[in-house]
C-alpha cells in the first residue's frame, strides 16, 4: 500500500504542535493564544484523516479545503506567538518550515483533485 505522505506529515506536525502547546503553557503560562494554536494546528491532521473516508470527490476536496484553511490559521497563530515572545525564532522557523510543506501538499492535492 502506498504511503500517505500528507497523513504522515500532518500527524507528525500535530504531535509537534501539542508539544509546543505544552511548553507554552508550562513555561510561559499563556493559555488563550496557545489554545488557538493547538486547535488549528491539530485540526488539519484530523481533516486529512477524515478525507480518507470521504463519501465523494467533492467531500474529499471539501475536507482538505477546510484543512488548508486551518493550516493558514495555524500560520497566523505561529506568527502572533513569535511576535509576542511566547515562542523563540527557532521554534517558529521549524514549525513554519513544516507547515509550509503541508500547505504546498494540501494545495497540490486539492488542485489535482479538482482537475480530474
Amino acid at each position: 500500500m502506498k504511503e500517505n505522505v500528507i497523513g504522515t506529515k500532518t500527524f507528525k506536525f500535530s504531535v509537534k504542535i501539542v508539544n509546543l502547546y505544552k511548553s507554552i503553557i508550562d513555561q510561559k503560562k499563556e493559555f488563550v493564544l496557545s489554545r488557538q494554536l493547538v486547535r488549528s494546528g491539530t485540526a488539519k491532521g484530523a481533516l486529512v484523516r477524515e478525507s480518507e473516508q470521504a463519501e465523494s470527490r467533492a467531500d474529499f476536496i471539501h475536507k482538505l479545503s477546510i484543512g488548508l484553511k486551518e493550516a493558514n490559521e495555524t500560520d497566523y497563530w505561529l506568527d502572533l506567538l513569535k511576535e509576542s515572545d511566547y515562542i523563540s525564532d527557532l521554534e517558529h522557523n521549524e514549525m513554519k518550515e513544516d507547515l509550509g510543506e503541508i500547505l504546498k501538499l494540501l494545495t497540490k492535492i486539492i488542485k489535482t483533485s479538482k482537475s480530474t
